[in-house]
């Protein structure tokens, strides 16, 4: 998400005109499927000038500007375009559409651009169509705006709707070099989980083997296999299993990547491949609740799943005055049940789920 703070001052000229002045100032032409790769890459080389807007250039490029030519970012040619400085954030450009200060306060605060989509949950907001015009103003880099309408279902589908720009869902994604295609009116995409995603990259050791209890699309797999770990990828919905293969694919790693489209439960009661893993990963947040009999609906598995001395990374969506205590507490039983010992070896608190209630990770070693 890149919503800018600040407004640039105003000059004599420009205020009594209502408009920012024409100015000269440089590009980089690439592909539009890399634009928002680019624009990272630009921001990490210090050379992304978001005073101004990205714009298409021919059918399939667009300009991105700069402050200078970059010297780390491959480009189809840097160029020197004339245009407005953009409008800063997306109150700016719902007050060029006359919007009340009233009507301001129930906009969007946040939104994420996903590939050449923003994915934005509108809550009050008056005329969502307008919202959306001025965020495809906004990130010239995207073509559709999609309105968040929550998530329901076993598979956790996703409900949104389209409310500007060309309508289509399906994208492809980059964080971090790595490539998610998906189509967002199937699988569901959160945007507050890349600094964990980054991090599961960081955190194996090549040739590792790891279990992906929930692998999606490949959220966490795709990095980690990325880095050179080994990983059995499963997941049960058949759209973002369609989609966990063809991302390993188009991430040259299909070799790492062992996908199986079932329940992850069956997977390790039937054996694993090579026996018990180095590391388990358990994206489902709801994945450590109870199951009514004693133990735990998903943990016992994944216990199951891990070799002595091997690490679980177990999210959970937890109440916000059990943060931490009730995961641990949950985590340390399942393990006492499987004669197993627990040691913590770090907390992390993602970002907030639901008013009251937090996604939280905990790493842990099981003896």
């Amino acid at each position: 998400m890149r919503e800018d703070e600040a407004e640039p001052a105003e000059t004599p000229d420009t205020a009594a005109k209502g408009e920012l002045a024409d100015d000269r100032h440089l590009a980089v032409v690439v592909a539009k499927p890399r634009a928002e790769s680019v624009i990272d890459a630009l921001e990490a080389e210090g050379v992304y000038d978001d005073s101004h807007s990205v714009q298409s250039w021919d059918d399939d490029g667009v300009a991105v500007p700069v402050t200078a030519p970059p010297e780390t970012v491959a480009v189809r040619e840097v160029v020197e375009q004339v245009g407005k400085r953009r409008l800063r954030s997306l109150a700016d450009h719902l007050r060029q559409r006359g919007w009340t200060e009233a009507e301001l306060d129930a906009a969007p605060s946040s939104w994420a651009v996903v590939g050449s989509v923003v994915l934005v949950a509108m809550g009050d907001a008056p005329r969502p169509g307008e919202v959306g015009e001025a965020l495809l103003a906004l990130h010239g880099e995207a073509d559709t705006v999609l309105a968040r309408n929550g998530i329901s279902g076993v598979h956790r589908e996703p409900d949104v709707t389209a409310v500007a720009g060309e309508g289509d869902t399906e994208t492809v994604h980059t964080e971090h070099g790595t490539e998610y295609a998906l189509d967002l009116a199937e699988v569901m995409f959160s945007p507050g989980n890349k600094a964990e995603r980054a991090r599961m990259g960081n955190a194996v050791n090549e040739s590792e083997r790891v279990l992906d209890m929930f692998a999606g699309i490949g959220y966490f797999t795709l990095p980690m296999a990325r880095a050179g770990a080994e990983v059995i990828a499963v997941e049960h919905n058949p759209t973002a299993f369609r989609y966990l293969v063809e991302n390993t694919m188009r991430n040259g790693v299909d070799g790492l990547v062992h996908p199986y489209r079932a329940d992850c439960r069956d997977v390790i009661e039937a054996g694993l491949d090579g026996g018990p893993v180095d590391r388990v990963v358990m994206g489902y947040y709801e994945a450590s609740e109870p199951d009514g009999a004693g133990g735990f609906t998903y943990l016992d598995s994944a216990i199951d799943a891990l070799a002595p001395g091997g690490v679980l990374h177990m999210h959970e969506a937890t109440p916000e005055d059990l943060v931490f205590d009730r995961p641990i507490e949950r985590l340390e039983a399942a393990a006492a049940d499987a004669g197993r010992s627990v040691e913590v070896l770090d907390t992390r608190r993602i970002k907030s789920h639901s008013e009251g209630v937090a996604h939280v990770v905990v790493d842990a070693r099981i003896q």
